[in-house]
């Protein structure tokens, strides 16, 4: 079983779901953590306009989403590089958890209940802090555990294993939920439908950052004697560090590996779509929508969701991912269409509707992110796999979190009405139709990838039959032999595959990016 862990194996077992699973969610739930809870807290910090302002309330969210996309961009980059120089997964991903949960519970140092001079200096700590935790989240997940996944997994089961992972986010969803209905929710003065108002109570948002800092802080001391680094991994030896570093940002190796860019572009505008609404939506639900109650109604969405999302990833895998592209982008058009038109509909329908679309839209955004990540894995030239990471984040964390809350800040700045009673400022319903536009552009790449998946899908499982006979004919080979000495000559070729160039019947399946890796790489081709 031990292998299945190690190597790359379709059969997927205990061992390898086990990291997979305790990672991916914890690492999700840190990042529920910060992109929308951090954004809830800025945003409930400065809720009263008649004290601070329309603009703390907006600005403060748009420059944590803006700075620490940054940041997270800087991070991978860096550090996905340093992971293929060193050939090392598993410390960066230990050590980096347990600093991650620390630096979430820095949150609860933040006052509450402050004066108006003291804004800008309270905007200063959220976006260090949050800039601060991204940094070291960035580099055990987004690089490290990234660049671990894509060692240990392979075309035939990426589907699957990608599918599971995009749900982890829904999961860590609805466990952030429960935690903050007894800690966070309790921690700010709030309207309750039936009790009137209740006073906050700070030091229960205090314990709510504490406990979500201890989770990361136990996976990392878990991965540090439970994961293990695949032994096929390829080290970057190549010279020049910086370049080695900005590998993905090359002209040559954009010119060689078109259609990752391509894949990339139809996530990053996916991702746009997202981020207008995301950071703002509890508040949508609570105050736009005046569902207070949220738990079942979010967590009905959640699990409805969830189970979309897993039955669909049992299907990429069978009948190929392209066949999903389209309708699930469709349905993303549609439903944050609806969710405006929900501005001119009565009250009572926003609860049924919510649910339904809410499961619609989140499930289809899971869904093709995760069958687009699935892609994105194919198309990586193998020993290249850490510094590809970085190139990901600028299209999906980057792109998506600077442009989508700045359009976010424009649409309520300019719908914000001041002359309103309570004053409180509420996200608009205007967000979901800048969000459908966005969705319908992501469709111009996505007709691209579509066109190129039969001919990756091939590519790649070509690619990894012929790794997996090279691996059987070697252990063959070793285990006819006489002490290690006389190893069949099979046997010796896949030996000494990593130190020279692939022969042309190896590469001729490859895909596209591996087809035309720049010759510094072309070497890591036959990794396994």
């Amino acid at each position: 079983m031990e292998q299945n862990v190690l190597k790359k194996n379709s059969s997927i077992g205990a061992k390898l779901w086990a990291p997979i699973i305790v990672f991916g969610i914890v690492g999700q739930l840190a990042w529920v953590i910060e992109n929308m809870y951090f954004a809830t807290f800025a945003q409930n910090l400065f809720q009263d306009t008649k004290k601070y302002g329309i603009d703390a309330y907006y600005v403060a969210t748009t420059l944590m989403v803006i700075l620490s996309a940054i940041t997270a961009t800087a991070s991978t980059i860096f550090a996905g590089g340093l992971c293929d120089r060193t050939g090392k997964r598993k410390p960066f991903i230990a050590f980096g958890y347990i600093i991650w949960g620390v630096t979430i519970m820095l949150f609860a140092a933040i006052p509450i209940g402050f004066d108006s001079s003291k804004t800008a200096g309270i905007i200063a700590m959220l976006v260090i802090f949050d800039c601060v935790m991204t940094f070291f989240g960035s580099t055990a997940n987004d690089a490290a555990f990234n660049t671990w996944l894509t060692d240990v997994t392979d075309t035939k089961n990426r589907g699957r294993i990608n599918a599971v992972l995009s749900i982890m986010p829904v999961l860590a969803m609805v466990l952030a939920i429960v935690i903050a209905m007894f800690t966070f929710d309790k921690g700010f003065d709030r309207i309750d439908p039936k009790e009137g108002f209740l006073e906050g109570e700070p030091l229960m948002y205090k314990l709510f950052f504490i406990i979500m800092g201890i989770i990361p802080m136990v996976a990392g001391v878990l991965a540090i004697f439970t994961l293990k680094d695949s032994p096929n991994i390829v080290k970057d030896n190549n010279p020049g560090v910086l370049k080695e570093t900005f590998y993905g940002f090359r002209k040559d190796v954009i010119k060689s590996n078109k259609m990752l860019y391509v894949t990339l572009a139809a996530m990053c505008l996916i991702g746009i779509a997202q981020q207008v609404f995301m950071s703002y939506l509890i508040n949508f639900i609570t105050k736009t929508l005046g569902i207070t109650d949220y738990f079942l109604p979010l967590g009905g969405v959640i699990v409805g969701a969830a189970v979309m999302t897993g039955v669909l990833g049992l299907f990429f895998d069978k009948i190929g991912r392209k066949h999903f592209y389209f309708p699930l982008m469709a349905i993303v058009v549609v439903s944050t269409l609806v969710i405006f038109l929900m501005k001119f509909m009565p009250h009572s329908t926003y609860l049924p509707l919510l649910i339904v679309l809410g499961i619609l839209l989140m499930g289809s955004l899971f869904s093709i992110n995760g069958a687009l990540m699935s892609s994105f894995q194919d198309y990586i030239p193998t020993g290249t796999e850490g510094r590809f990471q970085g190139v990901r984040m600028c299209f999906t964390v980057l792109i998506p979190m600077i442009v989508g809350p700045i359009i976010a800040l424009i649409i309520g700045m300019n719908t914000f009405r001041p002359d309103d009673a309570d004053a409180i400022a509420k996200p608009d319903f205007w967000m979901f139709l800048a969000s459908a536009v966005v969705a319908v552009l992501a469709f111009i790449p996505l007709i691209f990838v579509y066109k190129d998946s039969d001919r990756l899908r091939a590519a790649a499982l070509a690619r990894h039959e012929a790794e997996e006979a090279a691996e059987k004919e070697a252990e063959e080979a070793q285990a006819t032999s006489d002490d290690g000495e006389l190893i069949a000559e099979p046997a010796a070729d896949v030996i000494e595959s990593k130190e020279e160039p692939a022969t042309d019947a190896t590469e001729e399946p490859a895909t596209d990016a591996v087809d035309e890796t720049p010759t510094e790489t072309s070497e890591d081709e036959n990794k396994d």
